[in-house]
């Protein structure tokens, strides 16, 4: 029967996750140049749109249709057909499939989005959301099912609560890719990329940590106690990851910065995220503390090996969803959540070396679909804007207008 305390607790969640949209807008606009700034958030926001259209036709279906082979669902629900104000059997009991469905929608957008600060003024629009789109039906969506949508992953025992794995993962690695392959900005490494407006950044990192409640909590599908340690563990392990970041930053800079307080939030966030539902609050201390100090190491090693991740959603996002999911193997309880496992620490194994398999098969995965479709839609249509545009600035050369009149 549909319970309306949940129905009502998802419908809020979806539009939290939905909020993250142009909080991660703001968060990559902020750290861009005064002349990429719209060309950012535009490419943020046209995933609302792109994507959202993706989900309703093939994306749903492919992702929580009735199993193939423990490899993706079947199209029974192409076009939203049989999705219905009627519970879903299978995912989600006491709320509407409809709410659900919009629920995971929220998921699919954000994913692509993340990818975006990889190769941050430097993509041209069409061909960016040629891979997007691409992306998320051969990535996003079979991954998806392997882990939520009852695939072999979750046969074979992995864990995901909201994201390690399906979101942050995929996207840090597809990230890894794209900023390899599309090369770096033109000056890399010969002058100083500065953060054009580190206030825009906040707030939008101030939105991201507000909506990641409906990230993880949400993530119960129910309005109960699982989703309350969700919400709690999501908060403990951001304030862990901010300190975390600035204490290791102010040893090793001598000042802490705003922007490594915001990148510290978002690192606890991300590691959080695999294990929010299955860990009690001090093990999401030590896991948002793990988050800040490890992705804090991760983004000062990408000078060293050579690749312009312009805003960090390796070092932040993929390392922090890799190591969260490491955590998650670590530290999940069975007396925090009946429905996951015991990890490590209380002495199973099993659930560790499935988290690795996890690790391994979605991380190579998403590698070789990520580098066959970035040369396939570059042989098409250039993905990386001329020198002349580049140094015009997304802006004006890809869309025409400008953040700032002067």
């Amino acid at each position: 029967m549909i319970n309306t305390g949940d129905t009502a607790f998802i419908l809020i969640s979806a539009a939290l996750v939905l909020l993250m949209i142009p909080g991660l807008a703001l968060f990559y606009a902020g750290m861009v140049r005064s002349k990429n700034v719209l060309g950012t958030i535009m490419q943020s926001f046209i995933m609302i749109s792109v994507i959202s259209i993706e989900w309703i036709y093939i994306g749903y279906t492919m992702s929580f249709g009735p199993d193939i082979g423990g490899f993706i669902g079947d199209l029974s629900f192409f076009a939203l057909n049989g999705v219905t104000g009627a519970p879903s059997e299978t995912y989600a009991t006491t709320i509407p499939q409809t709410v659900f469905m919009i629920y995971q929608c929220m998921f699919a957008v954000i994913t692509p989005a993340l990818i975006t600060g990889a190769f941050a003024e430097r993509v041209r629009f069409a061909p960016f959301i040629a891979f997007s789109l691409l992306w998320s039906i051969l990535v996003y969506n079979p991954v998806c099912h392997w882990i939520w949508g009852g695939g072999f992953l979750a046969e074979m025992g992995v864990l995901d609560f909201a994201g390690g794995l399906v979101v942050h993962l995929t996207c840090g690695v597809a990230a890894l890719v794209a900023c390899i392959f599309i090369g770096p900005r033109t000056g890399y490494g010969k002058r100083m990329f500065i953060p054009h407006n580190l206030t825009m950044t906040l707030l939008g990192t101030g939105l991201l940590w507000f909506g990641w409640f409906g990230f993880n909590s949400g993530s119960a599908l129910a309005a109960d106690g699982i989703a309350a340690g969700a919400f709690v563990a999501t908060h403990i392990a951001a304030m862990a990851g901010m300190a975390a970041w600035c204490g290791i930053e102010w040893y090793h800079n001598g000042k802490p910065t705003s922007l490594g307080a915001a990148s510290g939030a978002i690192a606890g966030l991300a590691t959080i995220t695999p294990a929010a539902g299955f860990v009690s609050p001090n093990s999401a201390v030590i896991i948002g503390l793990s988050g800040g100090l490890i992705c804090y190491g991760a983004v000062m090693a990408k000078s060293r090996m050579g690749y312009d991740d312009s805003l960090d959603v390796v070092g932040i996002h993929g390392v922090g969803g890799l190591l969260g999911t490491i955590c998650l193997g670590i530290f999940s309880s069975t007396a925090i959540n009946p429905g996951g496992a015991d990890g490590l620490i209380f002495g199973n194994t099993d659930l560790m070396i499935a988290q690795f398999k996890g690790i391994f098969i979605v991380g190579g995965y998403t590698l070789l679909i990520s580098y066959l479709l970035l040369k396939a839609i570059n042989a098409v249509s250039p993905l990386r804007m001329d020198q002349k545009s580049e140094e015009e600035g997304m802006d004006t050369s890809e869309h025409s207008e400008g953040a700032y009149q002067h």
